[in-house]
């Protein structure tokens, strides 16, 4: 006879949660912490900084691009703009340094920076694939190295890492997947071995994004063109990756750790223009039977 569940049941409480000092409820979720998003001069990586923003805490604008930086910055009362080459291990050491220095440590990082070559597979450079590699997982790779220490000793934190849906299945641009899907196991390293420091690290697989960058390399009609291949009939906006980041961010996933979260509109459940050519003329055909 099996035991019953409640003779299973045994009470645990939870130590991997980040303090949080506003009773106010969920929109207050961050009041406090310290945030640094890398990449974070325009697009997903500025909406990001002011959802968190928005939630209590405070912010590190990163990005190669210092103007742009410094004009999110300007929206966000409080927040800092710096100067972050990801590539560079001088660059993000500093960046660690300041966010000590002005608010006492990382509470959390997100990895956004990113570089996506667009050349055919076999037009490909080392240049490019050093590149890709160098920004989208080897800037991750030490960013994190970098804060894990100060995590450690202010009791832990959360590391994200937004990746792409390149990672896990073929959408072109091979050597970018092949650096995010590099990203991927990055996150689960992190996540066993630094689990028991209260550290957990997870990722969203984003799919297609609304951003100026797919019109200015691909024209004007791409999103309209890609929102045909997706479950749901539209592509993602910077607003649904943020939402993804800040629950993963936030105490309400204090038991999520290793995970690559598939944000992205259905788009790697199957073949949608393949389905079509099969189920469509099936569903023809039945309505005549």
């Amino acid at each position: 006879r099996h035991p019953s569940f409640s003779t299973l049941y045994v009470p645990i409480f939870r130590t991997n949660v980040l303090p949080n000092s506003d009773e106010k409820g969920a929109e207050m979720r961050f009041s406090g912490q310290t945030v640094v998003v890398t990449g974070s001069g325009s697009d997903i990586g500025a909406e990001i900084t002011r959802r968190f923003a928005a939630e209590g805490a405070k912010l590190i604008i990163a990005d190669i691009n210092l103007p742009a930086a410094e004009r999110v910055a300007a929206d966000i009362e409080g927040s800092l703009a710096l100067e972050v080459d990801v590539t560079s291990r001088d660059a993000l050491r500093s960046m660690v340094d300041v966010a000590t220095k002005h608010f006492g440590g990382i509470d959390i990082l997100v990895n956004n920076a990113t570089s996506c070559g667009q050349s055919p597979f076999l037009d490909v450079t080392s240049d490019e694939v050093r590149q890709d590699f160098a920004v989208t997982v080897m800037g991750p790779f030490f960013a994190s190295q970098e804060v894990i220490p100060g995590m450690i000793a202010r009791g832990g934190g959360v590391i994200l890492n937004v990746s792409s849906v390149n990672g896990i299945s073929f959408f072109g641009n091979e050597a970018y997947s092949a650096a995010k899907a590099g990203l991927h196991s990055l996150t689960k390293s992190i996540a066993i071995q630094f689990g028991d420091d209260n550290i957990r690290c997870n990722a969203v697989a984003l799919g297609t994004i609304a951003t100026a960058r797919w019109e200015v390399t691909k024209g004007p009609l791409i999103l309209e063109k890609l929102a045909d291949f997706y479950p749901l009939g539209q592509v993602g906006t910077p607003t649904d990756a943020a939402d993804a980041l800040l629950f993963l961010a936030s105490n309400a996933a204090s038991w999520i750790t290793g995970v690559v979260l598939p944000v992205d509109g259905g788009v790697l459940t199957g073949n949608l223009a393949m389905a079509r050519e099969i189920v469509s003329p099936q569903r023809e055909g039945s309505g005549n039977e």
